[in-house]
């Protein structure tokens, strides 16, 4: 089914003219104003945009989270109307269960979806095995650091095999080395699964070395500004040495940059 939607060219996501107005004071906030986008199968997207643009927001109306105040949010052309396994979110902070280990955290979609038990031991340990967390099956939430948490709701997410990865800021809160792992390790997966990923972003490298395409979002009311196209996640992929210091990489991101610096000063 992924094939025929690729060669007719149909889009996995599509906006139509969203808007998301929150109620307060004065008319209250408008936060998301006409966003148009599509979303084609195996497309890697990142969103930049400054604090409080309603990136976040937008993730929200992807994942079936909120509906938008106008406007039309779709997924394979049928309206999103709540949450669905086909979109695996993953968000900053780690959402693991307490109270149960790696193993049963991975697997807890699929027994909500009521696999058997056989089919849900071997795609956990697939997934387990895909994110580097052999020997960690029984651990608890609390006895792993920040980015093995990030990778078993990686994971997580995955073992459901989605149509969409939605991941809002996921490594924001580690460390350098820690965030360049995952970073890798995302381009990875995404090489082995296919995956239609959306990624939010504060960090203009990381939408660079990850996305084939990055949107620029205005300050709030959140509108994209500019599309811009790149094929850097294939060199960087690739093993290509220096990928961030070719002028068309540093040329790209000062472009980017400037739009950004741009935003914050209005």
């Amino acid at each position: 089914m992924e094939q025929i939607r690729e060669s007719q060219g149909l889009p996995i996501l599509s906006l139509c003219d969203v808007n998301v107005r929150y109620p307060g004071k004065e008319g209250g906030i408008q936060a998301l104003q006409s966003i148009r986008l599509t979303v084609r199968p195996g497309e890697f997207i990142g969103i930049l945009g400054p604090s409080g643009c309603g990136k976040s927001t937008l993730m929200r109306i992807l994942a079936g989270f909120m509906p938008p105040s106008s406007g039309e949010a779709r997924m394979d052309d049928r309206i999103i109307q709540g949450p669905d396994w086909r979109r695996g979110v993953i968000f900053q902070e780690p959402t693991l269960y307490a109270w149960l280990d790696v193993r049963e955290n991975i697997a807890f979609g699929l027994k909500m979806r009521k696999f058997p038990k056989e089919e849900r031991q071997r795609l956990t340990k697939e997934y387990i095995e895909l994110v580097g967390l052999t020997g960690f099956e029984r651990s608890k939430p609390y006895e792993l650091s920040g980015g093995m948490k990030q990778r078993v709701c990686l994971a997580r997410a995955l073992v459901n095999q989605p149509d969409v990865l939605l991941m809002d800021e996921p490594f924001g809160a580690l460390d350098a080395l820690t965030r360049r792992n995952m970073q890798k390790l995302t381009r990875e997966i995404r090489e082995k699964t296919g995956s239609t990923v959306l990624l939010v972003t504060h960090d203009v490298d990381e939408a660079l070395c990850l996305a084939t395409r990055i949107l620029v979002m205005s300050a709030r009311p959140g509108r994209i500004l500019s599309e811009f196209r790149t094929d850097f996640i294939r060199r960087f992929s690739q093993g290509e040495e220096g990928v961030e210091y070719l002028p068309e990489y540093r040329e790209l991101r000062e472009k980017i940059l400037a739009i950004l610096q741009n935003q914050y000063m209005q």
